[in-house]
């Protein structure tokens, strides 16, 4: 098998672990939100240390680093808390679409900060994801569309996060990177944990172990994606989570998106392409140069 599919492949490998993470939030029941996220955490964590470990790595990164992978892992926890949320009260699939407005905010962000040129062709695509997130949402400016709110916070948290993640890309290995989000993680639910902890039944104890193992393979098949194609050619196969969630919310959990979160998600994914050939145009462009 070629690079090309083996990148696909894990990509596609990803996504179904995060679908399937998604499902086991959806179904732990009454477990609190952060002992679920201290104990998924806590997975990461240990799976991080041990390939930083193997491979030799430096667990706090360089000193002129920590400022950004400490910045970088409160965004990611902060992601983190909002799309649990937003998983636990709307269906799987909104949930799933509102997420994945993410990456049009590394847009914004890297325009933004890190000074990357916004082309005139990016902002239709920008405008299409913001009909397609209004769509998801139904805005009503009540209590009932805080969980959709929250959801897209996740997704401008995830945003702020991946900008930082293409900051510290060549300065830091995945592993640190990883070990800083789940430290900064388990340490910022610690306190709320401890005061709402309930002891789980065995099958809540089988989810949470679940839960931790679809998180890390999640992280694990997109570390393996990235290694074997570059971003922007496999970058569009993460939408899979969108369809991944949306069958298993069927099947599982007995989940109906409505005719408008079904549009909103085809005008996100439809943006998603539409940004994903544009990159790739732009840099068959630079080596024609």
């Amino acid at each position: 098998m070629e690079n090309k599919s083996k990148a696909v492949l894990y990509m596609l490998l990803s996504c179904l672990s995060f679908s399937f993470m998604n499902v086991m939030i959806k179904v732990s029941g009454d477990i609190p939100m952060f002992q679920r996220i201290f104990f998924m955490n806590g997975a990461s964590l240990i799976f991080a240390y041990i390939i930083a470990r193997k491979n030799k790595r430096n667990l706090f990164g360089h000193k002129e680093s920590r400022k950004y992978l400490f910045t970088r892992a409160l965004f990611g926890y902060l992601a983190l808390i909002t799309n649990f949320y937003s998983i636990s009260k709307l269906l799987l699939a909104d949930s799933s679409i509102l997420n994945k407005l993410s990456p049009f905010f590394v847009i914004i962000f890297a325009f933004i900060f890190l000074k990357e040129k916004l082309s005139k062709a990016q902002i239709p695509i920008l405008l299409l994801v913001f009909l397609g997130a209004l769509l998801v949402i139904k805005p009503q400016f009540n209590l009932d569309a805080l969980p959709a709110f929250s959801g897209v916070l996740s997704a401008i948290f995830s945003g702020a996060a991946y900008t930082l993640l293409r900051f510290l890309g060549d300065k830091e290995d995945f592993s640190t990177i990883l070990f800083y989000f789940s430290l900064v993680s388990m340490i910022g639910t610690l306190p709320i944990m401890i005061m709402k902890f309930k002891v789980p039944s065995y099958i809540q104890v089988i989810m949470l172990i679940a839960m931790g193992l679809f998180w890390v393979g999640g992280q694990s098949y997109m570390t393996l994606a990235y290694k074997f194609a570059p971003a922007g050619e496999i970058s569009i196969y993460s939408y899979a989570t969108i369809i991944f969630s949306t069958i298993l919310g069927f099947i599982v959990l007995k989940e109906y998106p409505d005719i408008l979160s079904f549009m909103g998600g085809v005008l996100i994914i439809a943006a998603g392409g539409m940004n994903f050939y544009y990159g790739k145009r732009q840099i068959k462009i630079q080596e024609n140069k």
